[in-house]
């Protein structure tokens, strides 16, 4: 489905990269339609359906899948399996991207409390993808 709704923004990426993810802005080129808030409260068993679909849009490529990870960190053999199944889309320039984008929104979403124990799981996913520590709040 093509669409001009737009659910992530190169000026949220523009504004917060630095603050939660201590290195520059990425360039969102690549986008699709996706769900913008894909986590395991919003999926259910057989069959499978995607609930809360208010914020859905374009966004990045690997967005959808990078917070699906993300939210899985917690449970390390749900994570790989995640990496395992989607590396095709989150190995790749714009998946990486994707990903790091959906990163930054879940730590800043942390500093305001939501899912505190998903904090530094995310930092530590950020540093790896990036090399760089994210930013002590």
């Amino acid at each position: 489905m093509t669409t001009d709704r737009e659910s992530v923004r190169q000026n949220w990426v523009d504004r917060n990269f630095r603050r939660f993810l201590g290195i520059d802005p990425v360039r969102i080129r690549e986008t699709t339609t996706g769900h913008a808030d894909l986590h395991w409260a919003n999926l259910t068993g057989a069959p499978l359906v995607l609930l809360d679909w208010e914020n859905w849009g374009r966004l990045p490529v690997g967005y959808d899948l990078g917070l699906l990870h993300a939210y899985s960190l917690a449970a390390p053999e749900t994570a790989a399996r995640i990496r395992l199944e989607f590396g095709h889309v989150l190995d790749t320039d714009a998946g990486r991207a994707g990903e790091l984008i959906a990163l930054g929104q879940l730590l800043q979403a942390c500093s305001r409390g939501v899912h505190p124990h998903l904090a530094p799981l995310v930092a530590r996913q950020a540093k790896h993808l990036t090399g760089i520590p994210v930013p002590t709040p």
